[in-house]
């Protein structure tokens, strides 16, 4: 990485609690290309402080986390079709001071899903009803997959998703009888859940495909179960390096190849 210099670029993170994955997944790379760029986390309790220092101090990018995603909207200037789809945002780049919104989730899911071999006719059961099963059910609907059902104890965020994007509610697991499982809750994540599987073996079994979001670990007790059963296989790993390689591209203006993200998500990941 070049030495600090007046004429650095600096992006940036805004989380509740920042990690060192984008950190390192951009800096690598930014040292690997030869880039004049800087990435920095950030923590913040004034959201709108926090913006109007992106805007006075010329930060290039900003990587925006919970609990921001949906509170940043006021904030910016212009909302791209990935934001406005699901109403969360995860990516501000800054041009001469207008502040441009996305969400590189949303793109990540909806590439993976037509580069996978994934047919919008079978039918799906996505657990989850937070911000993050927004945009992964936003990419289902947008990709005409119909035959989907969400699966989310809470009675209020639960039925609020199904209905905004047309699809099934059920509180509890229905009977094991689809084509795709996607898991967007915290089960199977580096904590307290790490060795809950999200679906129970009848359901794994029946599936021809398995998408797990969450991205610590990347080998979930989901994907492990999936991979022993040759199933069709998406991952959070796979998401969280390619929504932060869109980042990337945008911050730069740089398109990376597969291999470079390959090997940015390797080194993010090797703390």
């Amino acid at each position: 990485m070049p030495i600090l210099n007046k004429d650095m670029q600096v992006c940036m993170s805004l989380a509740a609690r920042p990690s060192n994955l984008g950190t390192r997944f951009h800096n690598y790379l930014y040292d690997e290309l030869g880039l004049n760029f800087i990435y920095k986390a950030f923590t913040t309790t004034d959201l709108e402080g926090a913006v109007r220092g992106i805007r006075a101090l010329g930060i290039r990018g900003c990587s925006v986390s919970m609990p921001f995603k949906e509170a940043i909207i006021p904030l910016v200037d212009v909302m791209e079709p990935s934001a406005v789809a699901i109403q969360s945002v995860n990516t501000v780049v800054n041009d001469d001071g207008v502040l441009t919104a996305s969400n590189t989730d949303y793109e990540a899911v909806a590439q993976l899903l037509a580069e996978g071999e994934v047919d919008p006719a079978e039918s799906v059961l996505l657990r989850g009803s937070g911000g993050m099963a927004s945009a992964v059910a936003a990419a289902f609907r947008d990709a005409r997959f119909e035959r989907v059902t969400i699966v989310a104890r809470n009675p209020v965020a639960g039925p609020a998703l199904a209905q905004r994007y047309g699809f099934d509610w059920v509180a509890e697991d229905p009977e094991p009888d689809f084509d795709i499982l996607v898991n967007v809750t915290p089960l199977g994540m580096r904590g307290d859940a790490e060795d809950v599987l999200a679906f129970s073996p009848k359901h794994i079994e029946r599936a021809s495909t398995v998408f797990d979001v969450v991205a610590f670990p990347s080998e979930t007790p989901l994907v492990a179960a999936a991979r022993a059963a040759a199933k069709n296989l998406i991952t959070g790993a796979e998401v969280i390096a390619l929504q932060a390689a869109r980042q990337f591209e945008r911050y730069t203006g740089v398109l990376l190849t597969p291999e470079q993200v390959a090997r940015a998500s390797e080194f993010s990941r090797a703390e």
